[in-house]
């Protein structure tokens, strides 16, 4: 089995790449995160076997980013721009998918995917703290208090049990930095710690005495993990 990192801005676009991943025998979505650093961040706690990398990505470009890993795993590229497709060869990518990304075309790279080989976890650390930008202030956090978070389009709500902090994050940025060990996507728009769910169906998780949705294109996932 893959796991399988989106190195992706674009919503629509990660969404798609999220949505073959889960349909691709083989395949396993590890995380998304919108820029390459916080792919860094991810990929120090938890390697992958694949990427799926934007080229057009803020703060640091597809391919600096790709100079930068020590061990990179495999890549395959998804981008609008065919202009790069030779340095991306260059780079040993395994290969250069243009958008819109049909699913057909999709299958055909990963078959070009070599074997995995087995990939050590790094054990989960409930007791990581990291701190927040809220206001004027940086707001300490412990990944063990955390009930969930809720997205706000560019900001999240981070949901403690007496208090939330709300900072300018995408959602997929913080799913990647807290992991997915003791953290779950259960919809677009909500990330759970798995510790703290108190009850659940198939429809919503109940934490903190609030009720959560499960989003269709999560349930399945969810369910099995939960089950």
């Amino acid at each position: 089995m893959f796991r399988c990192l989106i190195v992706e801005d674009e919503p629509l676009a990660a969404e798609v790449l999220s949505d073959y991943i889960r349909d691709a025998p083989g395949l396993t979505l590890a995380g998304h995160c919108t820029d390459a650093l916080y792919a860094m961040a991810f990929l120090q706690k938890q390697p992958v076997e694949v990427l799926f990398l934007d080229l057009h990505l803020p703060k640091l470009k597809g391919f600096d980013f790709l100079r930068a890993l020590p061990n990179p795993p495999q890549v395959i590229i998804t981008t609008a721009h065919h202009e790069y497709a030779l340095e991306g060869y260059e780079l040993n990518v395994v290969d250069y998918l243009l958008k819109p990304i049909e699913f057909g075309r999709f299958l055909k790279a990963v078959q070009k995917l070599a074997p995995p080989t087995a990939v050590e976890q790094p054990s989960p650390t409930p007791t990581a703290s990291f701190f927040f930008n809220e206001g004027k202030k940086r707001i300490k956090v412990d990944a063990a208090d955390i009930l969930y978070v809720e997205s706000l389009k560019e900001y999240v709500r981070i949901v403690l049990p007496h208090r939330s902090v709300v900072t300018k994050m995408q959602i997929g940025a913080l799913e990647a930095l807290l992991g997915d060990e003791a953290f779950m996507r259960i919809h677009r728009s909500f990330l759970v710690a798995r510790r703290k769910i108190e009850a659940y169906s198939a429809n919503e998780v109940e934490i903190g005495g609030k009720q959560l949705p499960i989003g269709r294109s999560y349930q399945e996932q969810v369910l099995g993990k939960l089950g």
